[in-house]
């Protein structure tokens, strides 16, 4: 037999280096787009389980010596591919398949119970159900088994209450403990650990060791490694056998990000982050984006990385969501104010020179700040009399907002209606204390942060209002507000007021949004229409800049 080259296993970077004749090297970076066009002599492709299937499939057609060993390490993997494709057929198409028994104190739906099961064949999950249909409920399903006992819970720093109240409810039969400080302490075993993302790192090396389950609530926030954050979640979940990741939006900004959640939930099935990046993903003034999101959606999907289903699809349909685009006013003596400074911080991030490393930086969070606040506050009293406006038909009113300055003029203008604070400001429990005086007290309007309230349930039982009165930069973030009163639960149809300005800078945050939203929806529907390709910016703040002065100049 010709062989055309070898194969052989690297086991220290679990790899297989592959050396062969010129013209089949150029097949192989053909199959393997995830070497790139650049790789010559001795190309090295990471160890999974599709790899490994497509390594065999190459040697069958293009003959390579390889070790008896190493061929046997490719015939495990490839086997182990052929058997989550088989379960995945099943799972999707044939709906045939063995669904976990999952007794609990009130019964989860069917769909919830199959996100169960898919983890428990899985492994590793990313569950990314639409907002609102209970994936709390579809990872309390999976701790009925028996073999993922002991478990951390890890959710946003003001959600230890809410995910214990849950696990009481569905499973009063577990034993739950609350992490009290990040410094660890002597406690009792437990069936279920919840630890904030705050005090993992303290936690990490003392949990590692006894749990067997992992549920990363919020997964998004696992996006940025390099983090203390990140590297207790790789800790913690080193020795577990279960890990699942919750998110109706698993990114936010860019689609290079994904590659570090589900990296956590399972390790390596991307292959190295440098593989991932050559194959799906493209590089855009230094930010990775992904070249297909719609592509890259049904691949994760399909691998059983990811299930993601809508309301829709399981049957579990709640009232209609409609999203109003509402131009306000905007007062221009706030825009007065910070003329001068703005005009020379947006001159020096376009035409200026840096003399000092990370000037340029500096100058445009500040422009950003300065900016972004000036057109909250000139907003602010037109927002404070939309939402009046909406108290006085009867509504319960949320209200999204960013700058502390703005949150003290809505606060003064609606004082009558005894507004409460859910921001970055109040503690878990004075959060608390604001979600239950909205729910049952005499409180009409709740003033939440844009990025404070993840996760937070309950609010869809009596209120069916929102407005962002302030604008972010993420679409992930305007989606997660939608979450918090579009989801199970609800009874009336969900009206969501988008407040926006002609001034300032909600203009180009919300062209913005509409580049970036194109990454989040191909991974979350990839057969959803898509929305118009845009180029993404990660330059943001040099285009508000530039409009800002083009604005100037036309007054």
């Amino acid at each position: 037999m010709k062989y055309y080259g070898t194969a052989t296993y690297n086991k220290e970077h679990n790899r297989f280096e592959i050396e062969c004749e010129p013209h089949v090297s150029m097949r192989l970076k053909r199959v393997f787009g995830k070497l790139g066009d650049h790789s010559q002599g001795t190309h090295r492709i990471s160890l999974n389980e599709e790899n490994a299937r497509d390594i065999l499939w190459f040697i069958e057609r293009y003959p390579l010596q390889i070790d008896r060993n190493d061929a046997s390490i490719l015939e495990l993997y490839s086997e182990k591919h052929k058997e989550t494709e088989r379960f995945l057929q099943q799972f999707y198409t044939e709906h045939q398949y063995d669904k976990i028994s999952a007794p609990l104190a009130h019964p989860a739906y069917d769909y919830q119970v199959e996100a169960a099961t898919m983890l428990m064949r899985m492994k590793g999950l990313l569950l990314a159900d639409e907002l609102g249909t209970g994936k709390t409920v579809s990872f309390i399903a999976s701790l009925t088994q028996r073999e993922t006992l002991p478990a951390v819970v890890v959710p946003l720093a003001h959600l230890p209450g809410q995910w214990k109240d849950m696990l009481n409810y569905f499973a009063p039969h577990l034993r739950v403990h609350i992490v009290k400080t990040k410094t660890p302490y002597k406690v009792k075993p437990h069936d279920v650990y919840i630890v904030n993302y705050h005090k993992l790192s303290g936690w990490a090396e003392t949990l590692a060791p006894i749990v067997k389950t992992v549920c990363f609530d919020e997964a998004q926030e696992l996006r940025h490694n390099g983090s203390a954050k990140y590297s207790a979640a790789q800790h913690v979940t080193s020795q577990a056998e279960f890990r699942i990741g919750l998110s109706g939006t698993p990114i936010y900004n860019y689609g290079g990000e994904i590659f570090n959640v589900i990296d956590i939930l399972s390790p390596g099935k991307l292959g190295t982050r440098e593989e991932f990046y050559r194959e799906w993903c493209t590089s855009i003034y230094g930010k990775m984006t992904l070249k297909d999101p719609a592509t890259f959606g049904n691949f994760i999907r399909n691998n059983g990385l990811m299930l993601r289903r809508t309301r829709k699809e399981v049957g579990h349909e709640i009232p209609n969501l409609q999203l109003f685009t509402q131009t306000i006013d905007a007062d221009q003596h706030a825009f007065d104010d910070i003329a001068e400074s703005c005009t020379d911080l947006a001159q020096f991030i376009l035409h200026g020179e840096e003399t000092k490393r990370g000037q340029k930086m500096e100058a445009s969070q500040e422009f950003d700040m300065r900016l972004r606040q000036a057109t909250g506050i000139a907003k602010a009293p037109h927002v404070a009399n939309f939402v009046r406006m909406l108290v006085d038909n009867g509504e319960k009113v949320l209200l999204f907002g960013w700058h502390r300055l703005v949150y003290e003029i809505w606060n003064r203008m609606l004082f009558d209606l005894n507004p409460v604070m859910y921001t970055g400001s109040e503690s878990p429990k004075q959060k608390q204390d604001a979600k239950e005086e909205f729910i049952n007290g005499n409180a009409q309007v709740m003033i939440m942060s844009n990025r404070a309230g993840a996760g937070t349930d309950g609010l869809q039982n009596i209120c069916h209002v929102g407005v962002n009165g302030e604008l972010d930069w993420s679409p992930g973030v305007h989606e997660q507000n939608i979450g918090r009163i579009w989801r199970a639960g609800q009874k009336e149809p969900v009206l969501f007021y988008r407040l926006i300005s002609e001034h300032g800078s909600d203009p180009i945050i919300a062209d913005i949004l509409g580049i970036k939203r194109n990454q989040v929806e191909g991974i979350k529907n990839p057969n959803g229409p898509m929305l118009e390709k845009l180029q993404a910016d990660p330059e943001h703040i040099k285009k508000l800049a530039q409009n800002y002065l083009d604005r100037g100049k036309r007054k």
